[in-house]
């Protein structure tokens, strides 16, 4: 049995791949079958990542030793080979990654896979791109997986295209080339240097590299730094972000709404390993906390700004990403397990708001309708490739399904709960993320006197209420204005929506233990040297 599981890590990258290449030679004429398959495999990689964290939860013995799981690809040991760690970290987000593929799968059954072609091949490459990027032992493969998934998301952003999404996905294809080039310029940088891209490695010859090599192995890492900020979407690197987000169709937003935090995890994993005690910390300092508090405000602006509810979540990705990145960038430890929560709080929120965001639009249409005669905006003309002056959104709000029961009330809560979270207010899991996080800054601030620490706070309360504001703004414009009209839902898109909401609920029930977890989570990551171990067992670990 023990046999069989110590295969479960390469599954999650090897059951995507398989299914997306076979539902590629599916005709469309099989759309059920096509879309039974891509679920089922959606569903396997749920219980796969499910068990992996039960695994560190509740340890197993012979399994997981030490907290890391070590899986060897072909028998070649690194830094030579191609090795897959699940830690704490890893295996928080893959899970992660399953809890929200789950319900934008379902979702998307409503309608949204076919509105275009291969929708399930793309989520699926999608789905192993991101599962590979959070296990990968190496800086190639890391690289080789941000293709795969960004590869599938040009396909998934331009599915069904229009005339507003192709000018969203040039720029978008154009910018994540350029992160691209620029990874491989710091990879590349690395590897001269230090003749190795294993990061527990590299880890290892950080802390003793000579003076010589050190300059050049420093704008290497800062190099790569910065694609990472482009994948995080810093600012000013992030100017594309809220126009992709936009015109993409619904359940393709959503499932963008975990891309940033790929970023995230790279700059926490590589920090971790590269963060020795007689070596310069890399991705902190000055021009770094300043780029992500900029980024915050730049979100705080654009979701007073947007005039669409889909554009506002957009820019709350953005904070969220700011938020995550400040902390990266002021080293303090005892914020780093309130930080994952706040990142295990924000993705569900941000999808969930994005799939609500979809529906909700119907019932602008519906007041509209109701006002004037039926405009050839609906899906015909969106197939035709008509010219919209609307935004991406409204391009494919034909009538689908019947008027459920209380749609509109369910809507009205699913939208208040998605606000409580995204803001931060009680009695949430977004509270207390928010909560313990400025408990952590706040210590930092009085103990140290550091203006930083209370920029960082002043930001995110600013943050928060800043976000109050502009969804509560939204929210009597589309629930109020509009409270004659009725929204035509399917249970398939209305369940989804549900299940995230459950699922932040129930992290707040259970946030003790959820804490404990990350308690550990961030342990592990300010003292790498079992993960180093376990990587490289025949080489010393630095203490």
């Amino acid at each position: 049995m023990n046999a069989l599981l110590q295969h479960l890590p390469v599954l999650t990258i090897v059951l995507p791949l398989v299914c997306g290449a076979v539902l590629l030679f599916l005709p469309p004429s099989r759309a059920a079958l096509k879309a039974s398959i891509s679920l089922f495999t959606t569903l396997s990689q749920v219980a796969i990542a499910a068990y992996l964290l039960y695994r560190l939860i509740v340890p197993q013995p012979g399994l997981l030793e030490h907290g890391v799981e070590v899986y060897v690809l072909g028998g070649w040991v690194a830094p030579y080979g191609i090795v897959l760690v699940v830690d704490r970290l890893s295996a928080l987000m893959l899970a992660l990654n399953a809890a929200i593929a789950l319900p934008v799968h379902i979702y998307s059954l409503a309608r949204w896979d076919r509105v275009g072609v291969h929708y399930h091949s793309l989520l699926q490459f999608l789905l192993m791109g991101l599962n590979g990027a959070f296990l990968t032992g190496d800086l190639f493969n890391l690289f080789v997986f941000f293709e795969i998934l960004l590869a599938a998301s040009y396909g998934l952003l331009l599915h069904g295209s229009n005339s507003v999404r192709v000018k969203a996905g040039l720029h978008y294809v154009a910018v994540n080339l350029t992160g691209s080039l620029i990874f491989l310029i710091g990879a590349a940088l690395i590897y001269g240097v230090a003749g190795t891209l294993n990061m527990a490695d590299l880890g290892v010859q950080w802390a003793g590299m000579a003076a010589e090599d050190r300059s050049l192995f420093e704008a290497g890492v800062g190099i790569l730094g910065i694609a990472f900020l482009i994948k995080a979407g810093i600012w000013p690197l992030n100017f594309w972000l809220p126009t992709a987000y936009t015109a993409a169709s619904p359940p393709v937003a959503a499932m963008f709404a975990i891309m940033t935090k790929v970023g995230v995890y790279a700059l926490l994993r590589m920090g971790s390993l590269l963060a020795q005690p007689d070596a310069p910390a890399p991705f902190a300092g000055p021009w770094l906390f300043y780029g992500t508090v900029a980024t915050m405000w730049f979100g705080i602006g654009g979701m007073l700004a947007a005039k669409q509810l889909t554009r506002l979540v957009a820019f709350s990705v953005i904070v969220s990403s700011g938020t995550l990145l400040a902390v990266v960038a002021l080293r303090i430890e005892a914020a780093t397990a309130p930080v994952l929560l706040y990142l295990i709080a924000s993705v569900p929120a941000g999808t969930a708001f994005f799939l609500i965001a979809g529906m909700s639009e119907r019932l602008r249409i519906n007041a509209v309708n109701e006002t004037m005669a039926p405009q050839p905006t609906t899906y015909t003309a969106f197939m035709a490739g008509e010219p919209q002056e609307a935004e991406a959104s409204d391009n494919e709000l034909d009538e689908v399904g019947v008027a459920i029961p209380a749609a509109l009330a369910f809507l009205g809560m699913a939208f208040v709960s998605c606000v409580i979270l995204t803001t931060g207010l009680p009695p949430l899991v977004g509270f207390l993320a928010k909560f313990t996080l400025i408990s952590a800054l706040l210590g930092e601030a009085i103990e140290k006197s550091s203006l930083d620490a209370w920029l960082l706070i002043f930001s995110l309360l600013a943050a928060g209420f800043a976000g109050l504001i502009a969804l509560t703004k939204r929210g009597i414009r589309s629930f109020w204005s509009n409270a004659r009209a009725t929204p035509r839902l399917r249970f398939i898109e209305a369940i989804p929506v549900a299940f995230l909401i459950v699922l932040c609920v129930t992290m707040t029930i259970v946030a003790s233990s959820v804490m404990d977890y990350l308690e550990l989570a961030a342990q592990w990551l300010h003292e790498p040297s079992a993960y180093i171990r376990a990587v490289l067992p025949n080489v010393g670990a630095p203490l």
